[in-house]
């Protein structure tokens, strides 16, 4: 069964397809949707393009598309310049033009590095995302969101680039790690806290049974808010941040790659919940069947002993959401709902911190 997800915005609207065994197929679609070129970028990484890449390609080439494809290592590293400059440079060797499209194959590492390349070879190219990770079907790769790290902080440089379609091939989580896998559901259990209270109690369910309707279901809330603010200019986008200004602080204190990034998201929920408890009247057992969600994906709850606190709070006061010593943060009410407050304090999320070492037993 496949299922489609419109993302209606006002300007080049597109759709998600969901569903498996979509690789093989999937080809003229895409050349179809990125402008009928015949010259495209393949980009991939080093784990991902052994597996389906050429599969992918094959799927190109059928549809009458001529490939050149692109290889990155694998990991949060390749977010940075020089990747963008690698991957750049070969499509300029390669011959292609303004009318080439770029296909990104991975995780959502290969589509924000591949969406940024495509945001800005010859000023914009189209491309579409083909998501292979639980984190990057439900997630990153609907939205439009590309960007690349800096030593100063996560995705501070960047771009809003939509894909002209998304291909979510759910067979492709089968080669997933059950840990890979299981820090997709992090993002998945965020958008329910935020919109879609059932996924935070059917999480277990859906991700054993039912991944195709897990996949549709995260996007669908993905896609109702991006199309309500596609830019982030109202508000109701910064919504989706729900446990990322913790979340990002810590990848980066800890330096990347000690946490995946849906670990590091995890435990900034639980900062999120915990805040939540106390400065938006969130009842106490909503965030903890919400903490037991998260605990039921082995995702952690708590920082590890001895964790650089005092380097977190420094990542933090980076966020470009700090103001005076103040932040915007995304708070919730009740599971299922979210809102964006200006009532937070640097000292609020410094007491939060300095208890997120202690595993969380209760409110």
């Amino acid at each position: 069964m496949i299922r489609s997800v419109k993302v209606a915005l006002s300007k080049n609207p597109y759709e998600v397809h969901i569903g498996d065994h979509l690789l093989e197929g999937c080809g003229t679609a895409i050349r179809k949707a990125c402008g009928g070129g015949n010259r495209c970028a393949l980009v991939t990484d080093s784990n991902v393009g052994p597996l389906y890449g050429s599969t992918l390609q094959s799927s190109l080439e059928e549809a009458g598309a001529k490939v050149t494809r692109i290889e990155v290592p694998a990991g949060e590293a390749s977010k940075a310049f020089s990747k963008v400059e690698v991957v750049c440079e070969a499509m300029v060797e390669a011959g292609l033009d303004r009318n080439a499209f770029l296909v990104a194959l991975g995780g959502g590492v290969v589509g924000d590095l591949a969406g940024f390349a495509a945001a800005i070879f010859y000023r914009g190219i189209p491309y579409a995302q083909v998501p292979t990770t639980l984190l990057a079907q439900v997630d990153s790769s609907v939205g439009g969101k590309t960007g690349i790290n800096t030593r100063g902080g996560k995705n501070l440089v960047g771009s809003f680039h939509q894909p002209k379609i998304v291909i979510a091939d759910t067979n492709t989580l089968a080669s997933l790690s059950e840990r890979t896998f299981n820090e997709g559901m992090s993002e998945a259990i965020k958008h329910g806290i935020i919109r879609d209270a059932g996924l935070v109690s059917d999480a277990r369910r859906l991700a054993d049974d039912d991944r195709t309707n897990l996949v549709a279901r995260n996007v669908a809330i993905k896609a109702a808010i991006v199309a309500e603010d596609e830019f982030e200019t109202s508000g109701v986008r910064a919504l989706l941040n729900f446990g990322h200004t913790v979340g990002h602080a810590i990848e980066q204190a800890a330096g990347y790659g000690t946490f995946l990034h849906g670990e590091a998201i995890s435990m900034g929920i639980v900062a999120a919940l915990r805040l939540s408890v106390k400065k938006a009247g969130l009842p106490a057992g909503q965030a903890e069947a919400a903490i037991n969600s998260l605990k039921a994906f082995s995702l952690p709850v708590a920082l590890p002993p001895g964790f650089p606190k005092a380097s977190l709070l420094a990542a933090m006061r980076r966020d470009k959401k700090f103001r005076e010593g103040r932040i915007r943060f995304v708070l919730t009410r009740s599971i299922g709902s979210a809102f964006l407050s200006e009532e937070v304090s640097e000292e609020d999320i410094s007491r939060i911190i300095e208890n997120l070492t202690i595993e969380p037993k209760g409110q």
